[in-house]
């Protein structure tokens, strides 16, 4: 059969099913009823539809009538807000005290909300669902059951999971004898399928499921994935191993494998994996997994979807700077849909099908394709969601009788989170529902090849296609992508840069001054904090004869740097940026040997590197262009910058490239020679640092590496009258000291230094009363104890409002007690050692003090070898506490209980410091609140309190957290330099030449 003549009678079979359901429309779209009239709003009304759909997201949270209409009217009766009226009218009334209106309102609400929540699931308990499915069984429908809920954050979570999927055997089972099997079969559906079918999340059974470690997540999941199927088993079930969202999917994929070729089951062939046609991978996926059946003569089965995280995978790709990893426009997913369909039916004798799409032309191209090609019935069947296109899974079951139903079941809580899915997949603008049963598209439109499809929309835009790229290598900046684990060739990468690193463990390094190296008999040896005896390198310590030596180097280079062109300064940036992204791995392998930084911090570290050299390149070449002042006309006035002087810049070691690499750029692409002095236990990466700047061809002297012992040059390179400016990142004590030592002005002293100084934080992360738990928990867990707490924008206080604290400390103390601890050069352990000996006294003293002011909640045991702190988790603190006021630097954590939100902010402003803070809470209201009061340089509403990014998030904050403007921003390089203005009288005799943005009488 040619394809147009395939192509033809899908088209015919598809306006055969139209016609015949025609009339007839879900019941999610009838107006006559309230989520009718909701959906048809949010259809008409993206505002409306975000607002509704954040609504419905919280609402499970709202336990009391108070907080119910409270965020009744902070949703909908806003003036401001494309509100339908009677909504907005019940919403203003919510507002007014003890409101009958509102009691009323909010009741409806919350009553239509969960109804139509639940017309979405088969029942919030096991009884419930085996009821349903009884009725559904009736109906002539089979099921595949799926227990509510994804990506747990804790262990205990996890297990409870798997045991819901056994006692929901146990209920299948009992119920089965009353069930007659499907089309006349004996004891199988349709005479060939299992009664039983079960769907299982896997992100659900392993809370620390990540593709870095992506051995020891397959594992982890298998512990609790393999008694699941163990039982399917023994009741002659089926089980479909959903596919979630792209970060877990080649993890789903290997799952699939190991448990298909298992010893155990290779025999029991009731495994299937859900594959999505959206996904641009699928094409390889598909006929790597076809070939490896097919090699391995296994028989599998595919559960063929199109996928429904459009909107997750797009947004995640492109905050990372990752590739999209699903296709953009519709059409195209529709396509790959058929290709893929066509791919399984093609290898039916080795692959069996089940289609799982609403579209009627994709199930038409399903029914003809398996016609054409001779598929027998027993190797194919159709599935749908419950509860969505009712008019759809009827006609199937009149046409292809072999329909199974997607039958989720469960609280409402995670229940949200799938109705929200559901409602997006319903409402979107090419929704092939809601162009079917809303909008009542034209019948061909429908049907229309998506092939087709595509190519009328590539010809409608040719001059798009045809129009050239913009050259924009120093005009536009983007952050470097973050390191992408689900790709193997990333895992492996990384373990073969941590390998070569450790070939060259324990070589020593020179400094580096005026583009020599410089030895020198006073050393330090740097350790690995995971293995204190194992020495990363031996580094050169300069002193004041040292100190001296760079000096002349940076006087001598001074004068020729500082006249370079700013453009042409930012070109060495440009090329170390290249010179770093080309080394990347390597570099993280000496992170991760020297101070303990896991695979992806490592990274992140070393991309915010490449970053601010890009970043500052850039804000160079802006600039560098004197800026006219003033349009008055006769005269011509310009701003423009001159570089200041030497610059010491003393950089810490918990971003040991990243800051250093930040502070030194800006010093050097404003004009500035530096003088770089690592932290003493990051001194193998800062020599990292000097070898991209010398392969980058900075001039003799522009940047000289001088490691060595605070107590020796501190005082010295700070005081020095040469030194004109210091960039410090590091401890409030010794900030302190070098502003004080700065401040003192002597004889010889040419100009008043500069400092810009970064001192830390006490950041705390408050927990609202309806903040969603599933994020806040993992949000704190990573901000807190993520790289060891060692950030200055780590979590140490979480302040939790008391209506939700019970359920936040239960989950946050599970979550804190199943993160593995240990080596980072193992990516299977989340937390590592803390850096060196002098941390671990430190951090030890303050988990004593926590005890003591506080009520111990977790305490975990850790490694005996290396500079292990317990994680350590209190609460009961207060803001009078140590615990509550002071810098620890680790992995200690202060639990705060407050009455209300108000109190949660002044609690969280009660400390000296004001660098980070972090909000999670769907309170309107409350978020708006924080903005103006939660007094901090970085506040973030709904995410952690750590991780900014260049450009996007500058850095810094004030109080006692620093002096000097923010870090990856666009004013922190005019503080490497002298603002110069020179104004020039244009007038000449009465005459003055016209400029363009002159301020002539018009």
């Amino acid at each position: 059969m040619s394809s147009d003549h395939l192509d033809s009678r899908i088209a015919e079979k598809s306006r055969e099913f139209l016609l015949s359901i025609k009339g007839e429309a879900p019941s999610v779209f009838n107006k006559n009823f309230w989520t009718g009239k909701v959906m048809d709003w949010c259809m008409r009304n993206e505002q409306f539809k975000v607002q509704m759909f954040r609504f419905v997201d919280v609402l499970p949270y709202l336990n009391s009538s108070s907080s119910l209409t409270r965020h009744i009217k902070e949703y909908f009766a806003s003036d401001t807000e494309d509100i339908p009226s009677i909504l907005k009218w019940g919403a203003k009334s919510a507002g007014f005290g003890g409101s009958l209106t509102g009691a009323i309102l909010g009741r409806t609400i919350r009553a239509n909300i969960e109804k139509m929540a639940r017309s979405f699931i088969i029942g919030e308990t096991t009884k419930e669902a085996v009821k349903s499915i009884h009725k559904l069984r009736k109906d002539g429908f089979a099921f595949t059951v799926d227990i509510l809920g994804e990506a747990t954050v804790n262990e205990t979570e996890a297990d409870a999971y798997m045991q819901q999927y056994l006692a929901l055997f146990d209920a299948l089972e009992a119920a089965r004898s009353s069930w007659h099997p499907l089309g006349g079969g004996n004891d199988k559906d349709w005479g060939y399928a299992s009664l039983i079918n079960v769907s299982v999340k896997p992100s659900a059974l392993f809370s620390q499921a990540d593709p870095k470690d992506f051995e020891g997540s397959v594992r982890g999941i298998l512990t609790r994935l393999t008694p699941i199927y163990r039982r399917v088993k023994e009741l002659d079930g089926f089980m479909c191993i959903d596919m979630e969202s792209y970060h877990h999917k080649n993890i789903t994929l290997e799952l699939y494998r190991r448990l298909r070729s298992d010893p155990e089951f290779k025999d029991y062939p009731g495994l299937r994996l859900a594959l999505q046609s959206y996904l641009t991978d699928t094409d390889q996926d598909l006929t790597d997994l076809l070939n490896w059946a097919r090699s391995k003569g296994l028989p599998i089965s595919i559960r063929l979807v199109k996928g429904a995280y459009w909107d997750y995978e797009t947004v995640v790709a492109r905050q990372n700077g990752w590739e999209i990893p699903v296709y953009t426009i519709k059409a195209e997913s529709d396509a790959a849909f058929e290709r893929h369909t066509r791919m399984i039916l093609e290898n039916h004798d080795v692959c069996s099908y089940a289609c799982g799409s609403h579209n009627i032309r994709s199930i038409a191209a399903a029914m003809e394709m398996a016609r054409q090609i001779g598929v027998p019935e027993d190797r194919y069947e159709f599935q749908v969601l419950y509860g969505m296109a009712e008019p759809v899974r009827k006609g199937l079951l009149n046409v292809a009788k072999r329909v199974r139903l997607y039958a989720p079941y469960g609280n409402l809580l995670p229940g949200m989170a799938y109705l929200v899915r559901r409602l997006l997949e319903n409402t979107a603008n090419e929704s092939f529902l809601r162009q079917t049963f809303v909008e009542e598209a034209e019948i061909e439109a429908l049907v229309e090849n998506p092939t087709l499809t595509l190519e009328k929309l590539e010809s409608q835009t040719p001059a798009e296609k045809a129009k050239a790229a913009v050259n924009s290598a120093v005009t536009t900046f983007s952050n470097e992508p973050m390191a992408d684990f689900t790709k193997a060739e990333v895992r492996s990468s990384f373990a073969s840069a941590i390998a070569d690193a450790r070939t060259q463990l324990g070589r020593t390094y020179p400094l580096f001054i005026g583009g020599q190296e410089v030895s020198t008999d006073d050393t330090l040896d740097s350790v690995n904090p995971a293995e204190p005896t194992e020495v990363i390198g031996t580094i050169c310590q300069a002193g004041i004869t040292e100190v001296d030596q760079a000096l002349e180097a940076a006087r001598t280079a001074r004068a020729s740097w500082a006249e370079l062109a700013g453009r042409e300064r930012a070109a060495y940036l440009f090329k170390a940026a290249d010179i770093a992204r080309r080394r990347i791995y390597e570099l993280c392998s000496w992170q991760i040997l020297e101070v303990g930084k896991q695979w992806d911090q490592s990274y992140a570290d070393v991309a915010e590197a490449i970053d601010f050299l890009e970043y500052y390149g850039r804000e160079m070449i802006r600039l560098s262009s004197p800026r006219r002042m003033g349009r008055a006309p006769g005269e011509d006035n310009r701003l423009s910058y001159q570089a200041k002087g030497i610059a010491a810049v003393i950089a810490p070691w918990n971003f040991p490239l990243a800051i250093s690499c930040g502070m030194s750029a800006a010093a050097i692409v404003a004009g500035n020679p530096v003088l770089y002095k690592p932290a003493g236990p990051a001194s193998v990466v800062g020599n990292t640092l000097q070898e991209i700047f010398k392969e980058a061809g900075l001039p003799d002297g522009v940047f000289n590496y001088i490691p060595g012992r605070g107590s020796v040059i501190g005082d010295y390179l700070v005081e020095h009258p040469d030194t004109s400016l210091i960039a410090f990142t590091g401890s409030m004590e010794t900030g302190h000291r070098i502003l004080s030592r700065a401040s003192a002005v002597g004889n010889e002293q040419a100009q008043i230094k500069r400092v810009i100084a970064e001192l830390g934080g006490k950041n705390g992360i408050i927990i609202d009363d309806d903040a969603d738990l599933d994020e806040a928990v993992g949000q704190v867990i990573y901000s807190a104890f993520g790289f060891q707490g060692q950030k200055c924008s780590a979590c140490s206080r979480v302040i939790v409002v008391e209506p939700i604290y019970e359920r936040f400390i239960s989950r946050l103390v599970e979550a804190a007690r199943s993160i593995a601890i240990g080596p980072a050069e193992n990516p299977a352990y989340f937390m590592g050692p803390v850096v060196d000996a002098a941390a671990y006294k430190n951090n030890v003293s303050y988990v004593e003090i926590a005890k003591q002011e506080g009520k111990l909640l977790l305490s975990r045991d850790v490694p005996d070898t290396g500079y292990y702190v317990p994680l350590t988790i209190v609460e009961n603190v207060t803001p009078e506490h140590r615990i509550a006021q002071e810098e620890v630097f680790g992995p200690v954590l202060a639990v705060m209980k407050v009455k209300d939100f108000e109190q949660a902010l002044e609690w969280a402003n009660a400390t000296r410091f004001a660098l980070t803070g972090s909000v999670f809470s769907r309170s309107p209201e409350h978020l708006e609140r924080a903005r103006s009061s939660f007094n901090v340089g970085n506040l973030y509403l709904n995410r952690g309190s750590t991780g900014a990014l260049v450009e996007r998030h500058p850095f810094g904050g004030f109080k006692m957290s620093g002096v000097g403007s923010k870090a990856g921003g666009p004013d922190y390089l005019l503080q490497f330099m002298d603002p110069k203005l020179v104004s020039e009288n244009t007038m000449r005799r009465g005459f003055a030449p016209i400029q363009e943005d002159d301020d002539w009488i018009s």
